[in-house]
């Protein structure tokens, strides 16, 4: 791929920016946003773009649907929302060359829905480590610099990757995992313990992290998920390189107790003001990531004969809330279904 016909599926902070820097590097990259007022803008004026890499205003090559996209595609970026991906990448097919990519850029796991709509030689795992959010439409905000990991989920060592690479670093740089999934799981389990409390109880991380109940569920979330990986065989890698969930994990004694609880309590210091992703998709009435969360972890286990009660609790309490028929409030810490924790 001498210069990828690449194309951006979804215009919010990760796909807006992942796009507007493409662009601004020359490459042939074209966006696919939700509304055409913003897909007039990106094309017109430009996305404005601010953060950590500066400001920016950057004009991109925009349609408002999948089905208006330009041609044949080398790259497929689809930066959707996790619930929304499958859709996405089914409205994406005719406009996928033979040896096309698609890329996962989800929060959580959806690798294996991937695969099953654009075949398993075509679906790209990606790990974001960087952060990002929308102020307005049309106006994003890179909030910290990180990097993208990505790969194929069986550890192939794929030539197409290196162009999917080279185009990727324009944003941010980019490294090639042969093992895509440990990478992704150990995001997992950040966001299942973070994003999926948050929701529940509608605190920030360091109000959480002072509740010496939820720090026990985040601790049993974090035991359950690596009871799953191990039957899965997964080395879980340390998230951020730093945080090591099998020395974290490590031990049964009091004073091992004492030392993970004193662990996570630094880490709700440290990002006190952190908000659940989740809990602002529900503020906002919007359905949240779950199924890619807890969700993952509960099915897996299922399907490995690994008990995972505190996972399922968070997924059946999350859509609870979801469909009204739950408060987001502190005291769902309180139910019983986390006595074990």
């Amino acid at each position: 791929m001498e210069k990828p016909s690449i194309a951006v599926i979804g215009a919010g902070a990760i796909g807006g920016i992942t796009a507007a820097f493409m662009a601004q590097a020359g490459c042939d990259v074209e966006l696919v946003c939700k509304h055409e007022a913003i897909a007039a803008q990106a094309c017109g004026e430009g996305l404005h773009v601010v953060g950590v890499r500066g400001e920016h205003t950057i004009a991109v090559p925009a349609v408002a649907r999948i089905d208006a996209l330009h041609g044949k595609k080398d790259l497929v970026l689809i930066a959707t929302k996790a619930y929304d991906m499958p859709e996405a990448a089914r409205q994406a097919l005719p406009f996928l060359r033979e040896d096309a990519l698609v890329v996962s850029l989800q929060n959580g796991i959806c690798t294996d829905a991937l695969a099953e709509i654009v075949d398993g030689t075509r679906a790209v795992g990606c790990v974001i480590g960087w952060g990002a959010t929308m102020l307005e439409a049309g106006k994003l905000d890179m909030t910290s610099t990180g990097e993208f990991i990505i790969g194929m989920p069986d550890g192939t060592a794929d030539k197409r990757l290196e162009a999917l690479k080279d185009a990727m670093a324009h944003v941010a740089p980019t490294l090639i995992s042969q093992d895509i999934m440990s990478e992704l799981y150990s995001k997992l389990i950040v966001n299942a313990c973070i994003t999926s409390l948050g929701a529940i109880c509608g605190l920030y991380l360091g109000q959480m992290m002072k509740i010496a109940r939820a720090r026990n569920i985040f601790l049993a979330i974090i035991r359950e998920a690596m009871d799953v990986a191990r039957a899965m065989r997964l080395q879980v890698k340390p998230f951020g390189g730093k945080l090591d969930y099998d020395k974290l994990m490590a031990g049964t004694g009091a004073l091992d107790n004492l030392r993970r609880h004193i662990m996570i309590r630094i880490v709700g210091m440290k990002f006190k003001r952190l908000k659940s992703s989740s809990l602002q998709s529900l503020e906002r009435g919007r359905p949240t990531e779950i199924d890619y969360f807890n969700g993952y972890i509960a099915k897996k286990g299922a399907q490995l004969g690994v008990n995972t009660p505190i996972n399922s609790r968070m997924v059946s309490m999350v859509r609870e809330i979801e469909q009204g028929r739950r408060r987001i409030d502190v005291a769902n810490l309180e139910d019983p279904a986390f006595d074990q924790a």
